[in-house]
């Protein structure tokens, strides 16, 4: 997947290479940090973001990029390389593409998902995570949700992906205030609190393998945020 956004940020630590446009699934050749590379991407060239979401899209790929640059796990989308286009004022970054999309769009496709199947997904996402939770600091994902995860259909392993959204935990008691942020059909009840820590990515992991089973979203019976809120901060759970 090829992602850009019209913006420079020289301080990061990326390579700028000579812009050219690759065609989507193009085999790439790329020199990135002194490595050879070469993978099949998905390339995006969807416009810039408008001016009123520049400032947050410049946080959420600097913070994505940084991530993905310093994480190495199975189930973790892969990151091939970042540059700066110079002349366009454009920042970059490629990872891997995962022929089946997310498993959000391939569990709608299929009529059943069998239980074993759905237990070793439940597994890798598990992994994945506890590698996240594992660093120094702690890295909470904040929006863990099927649509976020992404499945190779040859081998029907998964990786998880889109951590623009991700952020770490500074010290035991650094939670308190933090943004709330996430999808709120996949948010625990503490985000609302703006007072929380890694475990509410396994409220959302639990979301996740209700979405598997039923094949519905979490408080699909609910209208509008403020619904689902309010039956969060009550503890109902969802009618699927």
């Amino acid at each position: 997947m090829y992602v850009r956004l019209g913006f420079l940020y020289p301080s990061l630590p990326w390579t700028l290479i000579a812009p050219r446009r690759f065609s989507a699934f193009e085999q790439l050749q790329l020199n990135f940090q002194d490595c050879s590379i070469t993978d099949e991407v998905e390339v995006d060239f969807s416009e810039p973001p408008p001016p009123t979401a520049e400032a947050h899209e410049k946080a959420r790929v600097i913070n994505e990029v940084r991530l993905l640059d310093q994480l190495d796990h199975e189930n973790i989308i892969d990151f091939h390389g970042s540059w700066v286009n110079r002349e366009r004022g454009e920042v970059c970054f490629i990872t891997e593409i995962l022929s089946s999309g997310s498993l959000k769009k391939f569990i709608s496709k299929v009529q059943v998902v069998r239980w074993k199947i759905i237990k070793r997904w439940m597994r890798q996402i598990l992994k994945a995570l506890a590698y996240l939770h594992s660093q120094t600091p702690p890295i909470i994902h904040r929006d863990i949700k099927c649509e976020n995860i992404f499945i190779n259909g040859a081998t029907g392993d998964l990786r998880i992906g889109d951590l623009g959204l991700s952020t770490v935990k500074r010290g035991e008691n650094a939670s308190k205030g933090q943004s709330v942020l996430g999808t709120p059909e996949f948010m625990a009840p503490e985000l609302y609190d703006e007072e929380y820590d890694e475990q509410v990515d396994i409220y959302a992991f639990g979301m996740c393998a209700l979405e598997m089973i039923t094949k519905q979203l979490p408080y699909a019976e609910c209208t509008n945020a403020t619904q689902i809120y309010r039956k969060v901060s009550n503890d109902v759970p969802p009618d699927a």
